[in-house]
């Protein structure tokens, strides 16, 4: 049914937010700054108060995106998507190049990396369609063609900035969303046979040279210790020598002292860990898993396919970074370009999460509200 007039105030929505996502973030957000204050050395270094003003800005607009009508997100989905595409093929004109990666542009200075964006579009888009056309439909091969080239566009732009962590995000997500929606599991099987098929072809023509050493890196972690190598077993050094309850803030050998690369980014998790030892990252993915499941909560209580989807899609990038950073940092995954949301730094995927949240907010406002097909 349609909300009430009552229900359509700012005051309804802003008192019946759901509080407890608000405050895990606000939590999480809290523990990345202190974190991104020990990996400066104990500075306020200008990436430091840059995050710093990106959750200023972005927390108050994750509150509005919740509370505007989510028949407007619905409207806006492939408009969106389209955006995002066509901000990619900017990137892949006109972006910048650094550390052998073409990812970002530059508007006035404040610089933008599209593909952590367009996850998120991507998800828009699929859930539109998905609630757009009827579940004996979904279920013919036919239909399942334009969400493929929905997720696999955006992929193979990503793919070549090269970014392979985000594509593997992106790609999973909509994966999921695919399941989600009720593709049948034998198609999952086929398109899994595929995949198997064409990794050979992936290896030789798709991955440049320092991906394949990362991989090869992954699986003989010793064949490259001062170098590829390095790393992860610097990563490995400082996660065991927090023991459990760490070495206390500001205390940890290993990124104190500069043994450990990428601190503030990837290998962030990893210094919270020498710090406040198995505890603090215990609490940490605790608090994540919190989120997930009042996330998945949403999803089953929404009334209708596209809040539903939406949902779940935010919950898997989530989830995804969450498990793919971790995983990495304790070498029990390939080392791919995956910070940890709220935690790492970082303006887009800061934001990103942010309006992301602000969009599963928004579906449990709107559980009940109609959305007209177009």
């Amino acid at each position: 049914m349609l909300l009430n007039n009552d229900q359509n105030s700012i005051k309804y929505k802003i008192l019946n937010l759901n509080w407890n996502i608000v405050s895990l973030i606000f939590i999480l957000s809290l523990i990345g700054i202190l974190m991104l204050y020990s990996a400066a050395g104990a500075k306020f270094e200008s990436w430091l108060i840059k995050q710093i003003i990106y959750l200023i800005i972005f927390f108050p607009i994750m509150i509005l995106i919740a509370i505007i009508d989510i028949r407007f997100w619905f409207k806006t989905s492939y408009l969106a998507y389209l955006c995002g595409i066509i901000l990619l093929i900017i990137v892949s004109i006109k972006g910048y190049n650094s550390m052998g990666a073409t990812r970002w542009f530059k508007i006035f200075n404040i610089t933008i990396q599209p593909s952590e964006i367009t996850k998120l579009f991507t998800v828009l888009a699929l859930a539109k369609y998905f609630y757009t056309i009827e579940m004996d439909l979904i279920r013919k091969p036919k239909y399942i063609i334009w969400p493929i080239i929905i997720i696999i566009t955006p992929a193979i732009l990503i793919l070549d900035q090269p970014d392979l962590g985000t594509a593997i995000i992106l790609i999973l997500t909509g994966v999921s969303i695919l399941f989600m929606a009720g593709i049948r599991t034998w198609k999952f099987i086929a398109g899994g046979i595929i995949a198997i098929i064409t990794i050979p072809f992936f290896w030789f023509f798709a991955l440049y040279d320092y991906q394949k050493n990362r991989i090869l890196t992954f699986i003989n972690p010793d064949s490259d210790p001062t170098g590829m190598g390095y790393n992860i077993a610097q990563s490995k050094i400082a996660i065991g020598s927090g023991g459990f309850f760490g070495k206390g803030y500001l205390g940890g050998t290993q990124g104190q002292l500069y043994f450990l690369p990428e601190k503030q980014t990837d290998f962030i998790f990893t210094m919270l860990v020498e710090e406040f030892g198995f505890i603090g990252g215990f609490v940490t993915i605790a608090l994540y898993g919190y989120i997930i499941f009042l996330g998945t909560q949403i999803a089953i209580r929404s009334q209708h396919q596209f809040g539903k989807l939406l949902a779940i899609g935010v919950v898997n990038i989530l989830f995804l970074h969450m498990f793919i950073n971790i995983g990495m940092v304790m070498g029990l995954l390939p080392v791919v370009g995956a910070p940890l949301p709220l935690i790492s730094y970082g303006g887009t995927i800061t934001a990103t999460m942010l309006i992301s949240f602000g969009l599963l907010l928004n579906v449990d406002l709107h559980k009940n509200t109609e959305i007209a097909p177009d």
